[in-house]
């Protein structure tokens, strides 16, 4: 029996529970984990901006890719000696865990960070950190390394004005890739820029040689703009509606109803991306569809035989909300989501009557967002309609209502079950025999599916191809979508690892993204990625996804003679070979699905997949020194 007492149990100190368990404090150590570390340094310049200390940042990306230098103009992180502790601020505040000065509301009435974890965060997991401060007429500094000092507190010199400086390297002992993405700060500042109206905010990326300067004095009203812009949206009514009020919380808001077939709302809580939505949303939602809804009925605009429904009145709504509170209440420290549950009162009684008051005054704009309402509920009910003669024939009724094509596996528990979209009727024959048919299964559809951005849900349901796959998800489509009905674990793409392959994948992804987003956002919708290459030297066999791979392989095995099979598509492989390769999960390879920036995979699929040609015309013609061979 193995023995378990007082001297098995661990005890961390100071930083080491951030760097034996990194996820806890940043959500994990890759490439948003590590980007984070510039966000709780942006971040805390950003608060001294907020409570009216400071009026520029200037962040510095530097050649090498793989350290950052953010500076303010505030205050100055103190650096006199705390009479408890009897070490500097600076010090404390870089070396302990709960340090901080957003504790004490006299310090800063609003800001993003309240734990007083973020700078000794950011010093544990870096194999460098430089903190300068400049206060009292003088410009100190101080060094760390992973957490600790490497040196004392020192008075660099004399110096004018105030304010912050922290240089830091995250460590790669830490993080599998230091590399930091330009254009993921880029945009981080930009954003920035449009909540804290007024606020200078520049970047220099040192590697490119550039720098960027950013303030927008209509603030997320110019947002607001910016995101109709890169959306291609064409808005319903001129103008927008916005609001700037303050009582007890400061919110600010502005929306805008396009002619799109979702809803997109954009919101911060001080100054701090909530990408999960809380509270806040709640209530602004609420808010804006009583608002609705009491204009409606107070003039009389619905017609007979039409019920608005809260999802038809915030259809192709634009909007962003950002609001200021003393005391949030995140979930994590990655601060994903508001929980406050008072707020969702707070920002819905700012909301519904500001807005009504400006349906009542813009009666002109009024009446073209309430007749794009009524056009919505009136699609609805089509694509009810429609989706209903396909999800009567679902799983749900039993198996002998699948598709004849499908080829289900036996298990009836849905959790580790997998259905394989394959490309053709030949790839589908291979896949059916070499599966494990206890929790996979096969649906082969036939040449091209119809591609789905920009048209309505009742016309995509008409293409035989993408009703059948409806049908054996089992889950509804559009607003009929129930992901608890969900038949299947896993969704995997399966097409030929040619250009053909690669547009069907495309076209699949649409449809999902546009009308089963859902299944994206739960991390449900994979990408097989099956061989293209077969390479043998002497008795191994090697199997390469693309030339890349191809040649990555020969190049360590120059010496050997290498017989090269090109495969030209998925049914020329043998059961057992698609097995071994792209069957098994202990040896295949899968590229899930995910969404990292909703705004620019929006703007993405519009550009390369909608109705506009002149959008795909820019980007081949932005990227054909990329191309060095085109498969055609």
């Amino acid at each position: 029996m193995t023995q378990y007492s007082a001297k098995d149990i661990t005890v961390l100190e100071g930083l080491d529970p951030v760097r034996k368990r990194p996820g806890m404090y940043i959500g994990g150590v890759g490439a948003t984990g590590l980007h984070h570390l510039v966000w709780e340094i942006f971040d805390n310049c950003v608060d001294e901006a907020m409570n009216g200390h400071a009026s520029s940042i200037l962040l510095t990306l530097h050649k090498d890719g793989h350290s950052v230098t953010v500076t303010d103009d505030g205050r100055g992180i103190p650096v006199d000696i705390h009479p408890k502790y009897k070490k500097s601020a600076l010090e404390l505040i870089f070396c302990t865990l709960h340090a901080g000065g957003k504790f004490d509301a006299s310090n800063y009435k609003t800001s993003g960070g309240l734990h007083g974890v973020g700078g000794s965060v950011v010093n544990a997991l870096s194999s460098e950190l430089i903190a300068t401060v400049k206060r009292d007429g003088a410009e100190w500094q101080m060094k760390f390394r992973q957490g600790k000092p490497t040196g004392k507190l020192v008075r660099v010199g004399a110096a004018r004005g105030t304010g912050t400086t922290v240089f830091f390297r995250p460590d790669p002992t830490v993080f599998p890739k230091t590399e930091f993405s330009g254009e993921v700060i880029r945009e981080r500042l930009e954003i920035a820029s449009y909540i804290h109206r007024g606020l200078k905010i520049a970047f220099v990326d040192e590697a490119h040689n550039t720098k960027i300067s950013y303030c927008h004095k209509e603030g997320i009203v110019d947002y607001l703009r910016a995101i109709g812009t890169l959306r291609q949206a064409h808005f319903t009514h001129e103008s927008p509606f916005s609001i700037d009020r303050e009582n007890g919380c400061k919110l600010e808001a502005a929306l805008q109803w396009s002619e799109a077939t979702d809803e997109y709302v954009k919101s911060y809580v001080n100054g701090i991306p909530t990408g999960s939505g809380g509270t806040h949303e709640a209530g602004f939602r609420a808010g804006l569809v009583k608002a609705v809804r009491n204009y409606v009925e107070t003039h009389n605009l619905v017609p007979r035989g039409v019920t608005l429904s809260a999802e038809d009145i915030r259809e192709g709504l634009i909007a962003v909300l950002s609001i200021f509170i003393a005391e949030p209440q995140f979930q994590g420290q990655t601060k994903d989501r508001l929980n406050n549950p008072e707020i969702q009162a707070t920002v819905d009684g700012f909301i519904r009557p500001a807005l009504e008051q400006w349906l009542n005054t813009n009666r002109s704009s009024a009446e073209q967002i309430v007749g794009r309402i009524i056009l919505a509920a009136r699609a609805r009910e089509a694509s009810r309609a429609a989706s209903a003669s396909v999800t009567r024939r679902s799983a749900t009724s039993g198996r002998l209502t699948l598709p004849g094509k499908l080829s289900d596996c036996s298990s009836n528990e849905r959790s580790s079950t997998e259905l394989f979209v394959v490309e053709g009727d030949s790839a589908g024959g291979s896949a059916k025999q070499g599966r494990d048919r206890n929790y996979q299964a096969i649906l082969p559809l036939r040449g091209k599916v119809l591609n789905t951005e920009g048209t309505l849900l009742a016309k995509v349901l008409e293409n035989k191809e993408i009703a059948d796959l409806v049908t054996a998800l089992g889950c509804g489509v559009g607003k009929s979508f129930e992901l608890e009905k969900l038949r299947y674990d896993r969704i995997i793409l399966l097409a030929d690892a040619d250009s053909d392959g690669h547009h069907i994948t495309t076209l699949l992804l649409t449809f999902f993204y546009r009308h089963m987003h859902k299944l994206i956002e739960e991390g449900k919708v994979f990408i097989g990625v099956p061989p293209l290459y077969r390479i043998d030297i002497a008795k191994q066999t090697y199997w390469a996804v693309d030339d890349a791979d191809k040649e990555k392989f020969l190049s360590k095995h120059k010496n050997g003679k290498a017989e090269i099979t090109r495969f030209k598509g998925l049914g020329e492989m043998m059961p057992k070979v698609l097995w071994e390769t792209t069957l098994n999960p202990s040896t295949r390879r899968l590229l899930q699905v995910g969404i990292a920036d909703e705004l620019q995979t929006d703007r993405i699929m519009a550009d390369l997949m909608g109705r506009d040609p002149s959008a795909r015309f820019r980007f081949i013609m932005e990227r054909a020194d990329e191309a060095n061979e085109l498969d055609v």
